[in-house]
């Protein structure tokens, strides 16, 4: 008999029931409102009437998924029929259209602290937490590195001679790899980060200084070339819209070879920068496709994106001017190019299947246009739009701009940076549609799309491990690709999109989500005692995750977001509001907060998430607002003490309470959220769920592949009295089967199971 899993509140808790105990009466019709244009927001939850026993329990609700808005054209309703996955129910819900604008978005109201105002701490008994475990493996594997293997391709493209011990690298960055430079651009911000973040070790501190200035001076030097003669009254192309093709070409081609390769840098044009010449980013003016062969290409803005991103992110954390130079001129390179381009020929680079990837170039030039203040870069950033997925046509009539959903079945990790940069376009321009586009789909990708992991990707159908399913909210139907699912930077790129939103939006269903990705994702794709880390997390029965790149010399575009990952784990425990008036406290990670533009200091101690509480000392003296997060699964109570005396709070799972006082030197939070067991079901077949402790979810610990779903038996009133073991070590027993946190599983694992569930 199949199982049937009722929900307790949209990202709250959950609620296990069988079938046979439990029988829904009705879920009644509900209603929303929209604006002229906009699809509705339907919730993905409904509250459901049940007997006596089970009254208020909400149901998930799988709703249609129109490609356009012809529903919301004019005033007026109409009713939506949904369904709920194993059972005839089948809830409406009654839209009504309402001719007016739609509500203006937020203004930014939270600030980011700087990497070195946040030290991360041992936990309360003294032991290394996995947060600074898994830093360790990466700022020791970036102290080793030699930058010149980093530079050796770069080198290479501009025909110059490499410095003694420099060596290739492997992987995306070999000599033929279309893709070669994007590792350089990760290990840019990594440096830059491991720099901010290592104030604790003088030596690393220097060492990481001394590479970001060689790394930077270099490519600097190469930039400077490009485009200017090569001896005094040579020949030479400084308009990057004239790049000719190579010596004695009579096109542009993509052959990287050492025989083959173009190295004539005094043709490509004022300010261009990269470790390949300029002619993938021509061919794909033209139309050229991925693939392998010499009239293929890779994603050339991808690994551009790359590049400029982490000279930014030194300029900002090292004051570096060269760096930001350099993006100035590949800035000024590609808006010449591109400007001149039909919005058509645009529209259809930006929707080559990995051609046209441009990670969060649009991203870039925003957060350029920012720093310069240069509108051209803004303009730049726009010739970016992706206009099918986030405005439907050229006509901007739908798209996410209007909650339309056009990302159903496209490569995940190729939109979701694209999602970014609207965001930063918003934040520079202030253009509602920008940020209407980053919220309408943060909201479906997390409601629709998402594996318990936090991870998006791994769809069956199309048969392809790094893109969305066909159809929304269809996991069960056509997720769990074969060839793994949840590729790790798609769910680094998720993070960075969900701290930015939430410094406009202070919904506390976002830091959940975040949370959840970073335990059981971020941190759970880290190899034990090496940085070696995933590209695909497998979750299907009896799987195994694969670690790669131990060594740092051969990347993927996931080995090149870990090494951000693992630098940064700090950047978003903590936030404060522009006004330095209020303090969020979005994480419960060992660590202490210097808020300097505040004169305070606040230290928090706790061994979460092997203990459910952790204390805030604050040292200083000041009046705000102290907010912190309630998990959404914290239904078993959310308790506060100040100063060793019990506050009484109304505390409401998945949102922040304020505790608003002058805070004095020496003053203690103390917060206590008893952790509890619960299941999260596969949106569209509800008895294939995850196992969760708190905020960690609990994989099977397998001896073998398996064919089948792991199976276990649970108590349906109570799923707590079937499990048994540490919590302090968060290792668990069901029916002889170890449970385990995903992030500390490097064998085989089962993270969903099929439940049935039983009476006593």
């Amino acid at each position: 008999m199949r199982t049937f899993i009722l929900f307790l509140g949209i990202l709250t808790g959950y609620c296990v029931m069988d079938s046979a105990l439990v029988s829904a009466q009705s879920v009644p019709e509900i209603q929303v409102e929209t604006v002229v244009g906009c699809l509705p927001r339907l919730p993905p939850y409904v509250y459901g009437i049940y007997d006596k026993m089970f009254a208020g329990t909400d149901a998930r609700v799988l709703w249609p998924a129109p490609l356009d808005n012809s529903q919301v054209i004019a005033p007026g309703s109409y009713t939506i029929t949904g369904r709920v996955a194993g059972t005839d129910i089948q809830p409406k819900a009654l839209v009504i259209v309402k001719e007016a604008e739609q509500p203006a978005p937020p203004d930014r109201r939270l600030e980011v602290f700087d990497l070195d105002q946040v030290k991360l701490n041992t936990d309360l008994h003294g032991h290394n937490t996995k947060f600074i475990e898994n830093r360790d493996k990466f700022i020791t594997g970036l102290a080793k590195t030699n930058p010149d293997n980093f530079l050796f391709m770069f080198r290479n493209a501009f025909g110059q001679e490499q410095p003694a011990g420099a060596e290739p690298m492997g992987g995306w960055d070999s000599q033929e790899t279309k893709l070669r430079g994007h590792a350089t651009g990760h290990y840019l911000s990594a440096l830059a980060q491991a720099f901010a973040g290592s104030d604790y070790d003088p030596v690393l501190r220097a060492d990481f200084a001394k590479k970001m200035e060689y790394m930077v001076n270099t490519l600097y030097e190469l930039s400077q070339m490009s485009g200017k003669p090569q001896t005094d009254g040579g020949n030479y192309v400084s308009d990057p819209a004239a790049v000719p093709p190579g010596p004695g070409k009579s096109g542009f081609n993509s052959d990287l070879s050492a025989e083959a390769i173009r190295t004539d840098y005094w043709n490509w044009g004022k300010g261009f920068i990269s470790a390949y010449p300029p002619d993938q980013f021509i061919m794909l003016e033209n139309g050229a496709a991925y693939g392998r062969d010499s009239l293929k290409i890779w994603a050339p803005y991808y690994t551009l994106h790359k590049i400029l991103a982490g000279l930014m992110d030194i300029y900002e954390i090292s004051g570096n001017e060269k760096a930001l130079e350099i993006v100035k001129g590949m800035g000024d390179w590609l808006y010449t190019r591109l400007r001149r381009l039909p919005a058509t020929t645009l529209l259809s680079m930006w929707n080559k299947y990995i051609a046209g990837e441009y990670g969060g170039m649009n991203e870039a030039m925003a957060r350029l246009s920012r720093i310069t203040g240069e509108p051209r870069y803004l303009e730049a950033a726009r010739l970016f739009d992706n206009t099918r997925v986030f405005f439907g046509d050229a006509g901007h009539s739908h798209g996410l701009a209007k909650n339309v959903d056009l990302f159903r079945g496209l490569h995940a990790n190729q939109h979701i940076p694209q999602i970014i940069g609207a965001l930063e376009t918003y934040r520079v321009s202030s253009a509602p549609e920008y940020y209407n586009i980053a919220e309408n789909f943060w909201y479906k990708v997390t409601n629709d799309y998402m594996y318990s992991i936090g991870g998006v990707a791994g769809a069956s159908n199309p048969d392809n491990a790094e893109c969305f399913t066909a159809q929304p909210a269809t996991l069960y139907e056509n997720g769990f690709a074969a060839g793994g699912q949840n590729e790790t930077c798609a769910t680094y790129n998720l993070l960075k999109l969900t701290s930015s939103l939430f410094l406009f939006n202070m919904d506390a269903g976002l830091m959940d989500y975040y949370e959840r990705a970073l335990y059981n994702h971020i941190l759970a794709s880290v190899a034990e005692k090496t940085p070696a880390n995933t590209y695909h997390v497998p979750l299907r029965p009896g799987s195994v995750k694969q670690f790669g790149n131990a060594d740092m010399k051969g990347f993927s575009c996931c080995n090149g977001t870990a090494l951000e990952s693992n630098t940064k784990f700090q950047n978003a425990i903590y936030f404060r509001s522009s006004d330095n008036q209020a303090l969020y406290v979005n994480l419960y990670v060992p660590s202490t907060l210097n808020w300097t533009e505040k004169n305070i200091i606040l230290t928090q101690t706790t061994a979460y998430p092997k203990e459910d509480k952790t204390r805030l000392t604050i040292k200083g003296n000041g009046m705000f607002a102290l907010n912190v997060r309630v998990p959404h699964w914290a239904t078993k109570g959310f308790f506060v003490k100040i100063n060793g005396r019990n506050k009484r709070v109304l505390a409401v799972p998945g949102s922040y309470l304020t505790l608003n006082r002058r805070w004095k030197d020496g003053d203690t939070v103390e917060l206590n959220m008893p952790f509890k067991f619960y299941l999260e079901p596969v949106m569209d077949q509800q008895n294939i769920a995850s196992l969760f402790y708190g905020p960690v979810l609990l994989a099977a610990q397998e001896n073998e592949p398996l064919k089948e779903w792991r199976k276990v038996t649970l108590n349906a009133e109570d799923i707590s009295k079937s499990i048994s073991g540490d919590p302090e070590k968060l290792e668990f027993n069901i029916d002889g089967v170890v449970f385990k946190p995903f992030y500390e599983t490097y064998g085989r694992h089962s993270v969903y199971l099929d439940v049935t569930l039983k009476q006593d």
